[in-house]
């Protein structure tokens, strides 16, 4: 039995069926009915089909576009010090690995100065979208707002702790061309070819190793000032072509040369010996106690940086010290090296500076 014929479009119609696209109804069977009103239905419904099937296309591109901009190409990790110091050493061997764990370039910038407050700043002004950290030790976190009126910055709400990786302790050393072999040689040597006066190197005003050089002037009842400079790497240049016969500083500033035989360590702080160097004193030792709590390193990203991106940078950090190469580098620094989560490292930087608040307090300095 033949199919019903439909009457015949009228010209406007066929001018209305051919508007919406040549060859459309080209794959309908031939017994299949075209009336304008069915082919015009079919057409509608086409016309949304390939409407939602583009929508769904421009949300996901939208969604790709978005993914990608989360994820930054380039991490900046900052460090307050110029290059060639122990900080800037130890941030280049975490740099390496981070790389490897992020998936991106991790490059250090070093913006020194003040004693690593430059760079505190920078991180401050630093957008909080996971492409820029801080790595600083104790004394730019910790020491410079409790001596300096107006740092610039407040690490407790400008800052976020992002994680911790190692301790360290400061130590004193003397120049290639001190004749003293030990703390006790370097009192004597300064008592009788100083007159009682000697100058001593520290990477930055107002830091520990200042203190440290006053409480071991009046410990030893030596008349000792400390001389400041931007950070080890320049004290280190003047110890090592004896400008200056001694400095404070932290173990990792001073291990090369002093494994080299350039400079000697005589003094560590810190409740027992270093790994580093078995055969040198504690300060406890020799009869200067108090000073056993360790200075930290840690990294810092801006406040208002996501939960999300903070803890994937933490982990980031704890598989990269976890890297026995890694491990044994950081180690020969000097350091001891160890984990913390941020909460914890946030517990370790205030008991810290419960401690140094006193230590300040006590020697009557008044913050500049």
């Amino acid at each position: 039995m033949r199919p019903p014929r439909c009457p015949a479009p009228t010209p406007d119609e066929r001018h209305r069926v051919i508007r919406r696209g040549p060859g459309w109804t080209d794959n309908l069977p031939l017994s299949f009915p075209r009336s304008p009103e069915l082919l015009r239905t079919f057409s509608r419904r086409g016309l949304v089909s390939r409407l939602s099937r583009t929508v769904l296309a421009l949300a996901a591109v939208g969604a790709l576009g978005m993914a990608s901009a989360q994820t930054p190409k380039t991490i900046k990790l900052m460090v307050g010090f110029p290059p060639g110091g122990g900080t800037d050493a130890i941030a280049r061997i975490l740099a390496e690995r981070l790389k490897d764990e992020l998936g991106v370039p991790v490059i250090v910038e070093n913006k020194p100065g003040a004693g690593g407050q430059i760079a505190a700043q920078a991180l401050k002004a630093a957008p909080a979208d996971g492409t820029t950290y801080f790595l600083s030790h104790d004394h730019t976190i910790t020491i410079l707002p409790m001596v300096t009126k107006n740092p610039g910055f407040a690490p407790a709400t400008d800052f976020v702790p992002v994680a911790g990786f190692a301790t360290f302790v400061n130590a004193f050393a003397v120049s290639g061309g001190t004749p003293a072999k030990s703390f006790n040689e370097y009192v004597n040597w300064v008592r009788t070819q100083g007159n009682g006066k000697g100058s001593v190197g520290v990477p930055a005003p107002a830091s520990t190793p200042e203190f440290l050089v006053k409480v071991i002037g009046e410990k030893y009842k030596l008349d000792l000032v400390a001389a400041p400079y931007r950070g080890s790497a320049p004290m280190m240049a003047d110890m090592l072509g004896n400008q200056i016969a001694a400095g404070v500083a932290s173990v990792p500033d001073f291990i090369e040369n002093h494994k080299a035989g350039k400079v000697r360590v005589v003094g560590v702080l810190g409740d027992k010996r270093q790994a580093a160097m078995p055969d040198v004193p504690t300060f406890a030792e020799l009869g200067l106690a108090g000073f056993e709590d360790m200075p930290y390193y840690g990294i810092f990203a801006p406040a208002g940086t996501s939960k999300a991106t903070l803890d994937q940078f933490s982990a980031a950090v704890a598989k990269a010290i976890a890297v026995p190469e890694v491990r044994e580098k950081l180690t020969a620094m000097g350091l001891t090296v160890g984990f913390m989560s941020s909460q914890q490292l946030a517990s370790r930087e205030h008991a810290y500076a419960q401690v140094w608040a006193r230590i300040i307090k006590n020697s009557g300095f008044q913050p500049q």
